[in-house]
């Protein structure tokens, strides 16, 4: 078992989250995608769009899983647990 594949993961999980973030600012708003982050988190939205951005996880996992990359799966999961607490507080 090895760890590095985890911490893979987990950088997976939040990059996915964040080109997903760029592509629903994108294109449902008409900011470019910093004025996007400064207007939702101005309107309190900021949470709902990182939401949003981490379903592209979910095809990450399945995607990590058909070509047995458990533990990298398994990180990408920590990634989205993480988000969804981070999410809570804001």
């Amino acid at each position: 078992m090895r760890k590095i594949d985890l911490f893979v993961g987990v950088v997976i999980g939040f990059i996915a989250t964040i080109i997903g973030s760029f592509f629903f600012i994108m294109f449902f708003t008409d900011y470019s995608f910093i004025d996007g982050l400064y207007m939702m988190r101005a309107q309190k939205l900021l949470g709902k769009i990182i939401t949003l951005g981490a379903i592209l996880n979910i095809i990450l996992f399945f995607v990590l899983l058909k070509f047995n990359k458990d533990l990298m799966a398994r990180g990408v999961v920590l990634a989205t647990i993480i988000l969804t607490v981070v999410t809570l507080f804001l």
